[in-house]
């Protein structure tokens, strides 16, 4: 009798494990799967410029010489969108 016991004992800690991996792996492959319905729905999106500007300055300086720096930069949005974008 208590050799049965053990032996069912075993037998349901082993399917506990066997359930415990299968509900892992299907776990794992819906996440897998939503990823890859993202990644595919980003790709069916363009990113078009908006607008662009270029910004030229002369700025002041605290520095030992006292010399004026020159600051450039370029400043560029974008829009989000299903259409194609268009050359401009």
């Amino acid at each position: 009798m208590k050799f049965r016991t053990l032996k069912l004992l075993r037998r349901r800690r082993i399917a506990r494990k066997r359930i415990k991996a299968t509900e892992m792996g299907v776990q794992a492959l819906i996440i897998f799967l939503a990823l890859v319905l993202v990644l595919l729905a980003g790709c069916n999106t363009n990113v078009c410029p908006d607008k662009t500007t270029v910004e030229v300055g002369v700025t002041e300086t605290d520095s030992k010489n006292d010399k004026l720096q020159e600051k450039k930069s370029i400043t560029q949005t974008f829009k989000w969108g299903k259409s194609r974008c268009q050359d401009r």
